[in-house]
């Protein structure tokens, strides 16, 4: 029995550590999909506790047809889509410092320049209708395969391409209007 099947059946057990467990192993997961998706970020915790609250009660369900992780991810998306229909608001949020793209070397004009991309590409990764806010998020933040993100989504493969595609191409567009070529 691998790891993931043994916390799966701890869980079912109800072994509270072990859903402790689950939950710090795939918090990230959840609130990169909550987020991406809501966009606001005093729902965003909200959502991801009524997620992982879910993941509890549907445990016995899972079955290991998919990773975890997938499943995990598709209670997230679908969480997250049932609360923007009901609630019908999209907002913005602050973005995340961009410290971690900083070397020692850089100065810190540099650093400021750096930060300003990647700010310009959160806002504009926001501004995205919210299935290619996923799928990229899913695909370039979460590192998922094209097959994971249709089942997370219930897309087609081909629809799963064709947004990704486009979501770069919109964002690569952006890029080259606001910024030259050497700042990119």
């Amino acid at each position: 029995m691998n790891d993931e099947a043994l916390l799966v059946k701890q869980v079912k057990d109800g072994n509270a550590l072990a859903f402790q467990q689950l939950v710090q192993q795939h918090q990230r997961l959840v609130f990169h999909m909550v987020h991406r998706i809501v966009n606001r970020s005093e729902d965003c915790e909200d959502i991801s506790q009524e997620v992982f609250l879910r993941v509890y009660q549907k445990i016995h369900l899972f079955n290991f047809q998919s990773k975890l992780s997938t499943w995990i991810a598709t209670i997230a998306y679908r969480t997250a889509l049932n609360y923007v229909k009901k609630e019908e608001k999209h907002s913005s949020t602050d973005i995340d410092e961009a410290i971690s793209l900083a070397s020692p070397e850089q100065s810190a004009q540099q650093l400021l320049e750096k930060k300003a991309i990647y700010q310009f590409i959160h806002e504009r990764i926001s501004e995205l209708p919210v299935h290619y806010r996923t799928v990229l998020t899913l695909f370039h933040l979460e590192e998922m395969s094209l097959q994971e993100i249709q089942k997370v989504t219930d897309m087609p493969l081909g629809t799963v391409k064709n947004y990704l595609f486009r979501a770069r191409k919109l964002l690569k567009e952006q890029l080259q209007n606001q910024f030259e070529p050497e700042e990119l």
